[in-house]
């Protein structure tokens, strides 16, 4: 992964940078910080490319995310591996020209250092991105060292202080810990330096209201259909809701269903078929 911010620097071109001001950027960083302090929770949907996050944004959405696993999913990549650096910069470039904010999900870093995250994460801020979401978990299933986390948030904001860094813990989604180990991983992330907090995966109502209370820094929460409402997760005090892959799966369903509503003449649909397996849970 040594390459990856090698690959962040060489496709970010002059010309681009040249459109996007300090104010405007600011301004957009100014926006979506306030938006994790404003009266009700910021809901945040997670686009895949420019198509889904220019609906969302049309349907005025405060501000957009993106999905790393949609991302990877629409490169024909496997998600979580840090393989998809240049297709997440490429994207960030696209979705920097919305009227509102964009949080970019940059997995584990797409680098082998704190000093490489940060500065991928400073190119990022350059292109005009609000946020990142940095998460530890990997890809054997255990969580990423702890200091070598919050030495990493720290390089960020040092690099890129305007950057919204919501740092997320895969302690619930890997079942790697019980909430003592959340709860530890937050502080320590907020002393590094965070924004935020994003621990998805937590569904119990009393789970969410102690790791509302344990730190004192918006707290962000997968949104899990049937498990949460947007109502009650803002009466436990969650201040932003992702969505995750949710749009992209269901995006994805309306896809095979639409097609197989509409076949060609004199032919019927295809049954329902399994050929392999594919995981679109992140």
């Amino acid at each position: 992964m040594s390459t990856h911010a090698e690959t962040f620097r060489a496709l970010h071109s002059a010309d681009f940078r040249a459109l996007h001001s300090a104010d405007f950027r600011a301004l957009h960083s100014a926006d979506f910080r306030a938006l994790h302090y404003a009266e009700n929770p910021l809901v945040l949907p997670n686009a895949w490319d420019h198509a889904s996050a220019a609906v969302l944004a049309a349907a005025g959405f405060a501000a957009i995310g993106t999905t790393s696993l949609g991302v990877a999913a629409a490169a024909g990549k496997p998600d979580a591996t840090g393989d998809t650096a240049a297709e997440t910069l490429a994207l960030a470039r696209r979705l920097a020209g919305l009227p509102c904010p964009v949080s970019v999900d940059i997995e584990g870093g797409f680098a082998d250092t704190p000093e490489g995250v940060a500065e991928i994460a400073a190119e990022l801020a350059a292109l005009g991105v609000a946020g990142v979401n940095i998460e530890d978990g990997r890809t054997d299933g255990t969580l990423a060292d702890l200091a070598e986390r919050c030495e990493t948030i720290a390089a960020v904001k040092s690099k890129a202080p305007g950057l919204f860094v919501n740092a997320r813990t895969d302690t619930y989604w890997l079942g790697a810990g019980d909430p003592g180990t959340t709860i530890a991983r937050l502080r320590a992330f907020a002393e590094a330096g965070a924004d935020g907090v994003f621990v998805p995966g937590v569904a119990a109502d009393d789970d969410v209201r102690a790791l509302v209370g344990a730190v004192d820094l918006p707290l962000n929460v997968l949104f899990l259909p049937g498990r949460h409402t947007v109502a009650g997760l803002a009466a436990l005090g969650v201040r932003r809701i992702s969505t995750g892959s949710l749009l992209l799966r269901a995006a994805l369903h309306a896809v095979t269903e639409t097609a197989r509503a509409s076949p060609p003449a004199g032919r019927s649909p295809p049954a329902s078929r399994r050929t392999g397996t594919c995981r679109l849970s992140r």
